[in-house]
């Protein structure tokens, strides 16, 4: 059955920055939010107290867990949101009491139904009792909502004594291209909607600590790492520093993943089928990127991410192509009347590439960031992702703010780690050494190890590559791609 003909216009108006900074400073009433009464010893005792600026409903809650390990069973989480995205054996942190504020800036479009508000712009703001003066924000991977950073992320700097915040970008769900009015809107909405939880967050701060955050660092994972870097570039102000892990690639004359993503569609068939052409097509895939050793992970990703992240984001970014229909055609057969695996970017009409640079990066980093990629990521190959982005904030003279580590055995998502684990290793405890030494940048200047790639260590067990990662490790990066 094909998709439904994508409407005319998008629900969403898009904002300028100015407008939301202006919109998170200023206190927008809300109602009062049910919660536990104060238990009188201090705990959640300013509740009353601790509204967001600028946001339409809130409610707020005193939770004697903000972590997963309480949040899974009081209803303050959503484990469907960050399925996939963790091994089994990561360690899960517990004990930090505080109060957690649920909410939704204005907004018009309704794609996220948490809560059964069908309401997108919604956020999640975390206050320990016991903290460190420190605030964290974060972006969501693909096109998932507000919780989808609580296992890999939010866990770990909650139980450091970080104040979380985290968004769901402004749209949600598999139909994120419906919402806004012209190509490009709806990422460009993920920007402006972080920047905007950003100030939102550090304004709750001052309301519910008496004091403003000593420092705020950024943070996120392949869409999620792709706003980090945004920020960076657009606004360093607001941050202290960030880690990227597995950030998306977008500019305008590439590579993106509407260069790669149509290479693999058209080859990956041909290389599963056998015979005399696998070679070629196998060849093919490597060349797109893909990079060898990688073949072990194809067939899943071409079933589950390949075809259906290709068709999303080029109808996000140029829905001309396939004309009346909806993100094309799944799984169609070059040659077909506007076949995915057809893409040609570089044939298509200047407006696309005119979208494309509404959202691209410059490598104009203003704060120090820390990016992490896997080497056998097949979803966004690190060829054709991170080492160029390195290259890029190198070339733009923001060298000495970016280190990079290329995590050998990494792939998109740590879940595959667990299907694999002789073969892959999972990137969550790389991203909590990157954010250590991110910390230890940020207060005292020390900088963390060269960029290199971190190598697999042999013969370690899946518990222990489950929650250690040393990125102190031999640098044995291929000049060509370092930094």
């Amino acid at each position: 059955m094909r998709p439904s003909p994508r409407p005319m216009t998008r629900p969403w108006r898009r904002c300028r920055p100015a407008a939301f900074a202006l919109a998170a400073l200023m206190l927008t009433p809300v109602p009062a939010a049910a919660a536990p009464a104060s238990s009188g010893d201090g705990h959640c005792s300013q509740l009353s107290q601790t509204r967001v600026p600028g946001a339409e409903h809130q409610e707020t809650a005193c939770l004697d867990e903000l972590t997963t390990a309480g949040t899974v069973t009081s209803g303050h989480t959503d484990p469907a949101d960050w399925a996939g995205l963790t091994s089994k054996d990561l360690s899960a942190p517990s004990g930090v009491p505080g109060v957690q504020i649920d909410g939704y800036f204005p907004d018009t479009s309704t794609t996220n139904s948490n809560h059964g508000w069908n309401h997108d712009a919604q956020f999640v703001i975390r206050l320990p009792d016991r903290w460190n003066g420190g605030l964290v924000v974060a972006g969501t991977p693909g096109n998932r909502e507000q919780y989808a950073n609580d296992r890999a992320i939010a866990d770990r700097v909650l139980s450091r004594g970080y104040a979380y915040a985290a968004t769901d970008k402004g749209n949600t769900g598999l139909g994120f291209y419906r919402d806004g009015k012209n190509p490009g809107d709806a990422i460009a909405e993920w920007n402006d909607r972080l920047t905007q939880l950003t100030l939102a967050a550090r304004a709750t701060i001052v309301r519910h600590y008496h004091r403003p955050s000593s420092r705020t660092l950024v943070t996120g994972m392949s869409n999620g790492g792709y706003l980090v870097r945004w920020q960076l570039e657009n606004h360093p102000e607001l941050y202290d520093g960030g880690v990227d892990w597995e950030g998306t690639l977008w500019r305008s004359d590439g590579p993106t993943l509407l260069h790669f993503l149509p290479a693999a569609l058209l080859a990956y068939p041909v290389y599963a089928a056998g015979g005399e052409e696998a070679d070629a097509a196998r060849g093919a895939l490597h060349a797109a990127g893909f990079p060898a050793g990688s073949e072990f992970l194809w067939p899943y990703h071409h079933k589950v991410y390949w075809d259906l992240t290709q068709r999303i984001y080029r109808e996000e970014l140029d829905p001309g192509f396939d004309g009346p229909t909806e993100a094309g055609t799944p799984f169609c057969v070059p040659g077909t009347p506007a076949c995915d695996a057809d893409y040609d970017y570089a044939a298509r009409p200047r407006e696309v590439q005119s979208a494309v640079q509404r959202i691209a990066l410059t490598g104009r980093i203003g704060k120090p960031l820390i990016t992490l990629h896997g080497t056998l990521d097949v979803l966004l190959p690190i060829a054709r992702d991170s080492d160029v982005y390195a290259r890029m904030v190198r070339q733009a003279g923001r060298g000495r703010l970016h280190r990079y580590y290329r995590i050998e055995g990494g792939t998109h998502t740590d879940a595959l780690f667990d299907a694999y684990p002789d073969r892959l290793r999972p990137l969550a405890p790389c991203h909590r050494t990157a954010f250590t030494a991110l910390e230890e940048w940020v207060a005292t200047g020390h900088r963390p190890p060269v960029s290199h790639t971190v190598p697999l260590p042999a013969d370690a067990d899946p518990a222990t590559l489950s929650n250690t990662c040393a990125l102190d490790a031999r640098p044995d990066i291929a000049p060509s791609a370092a930094p």
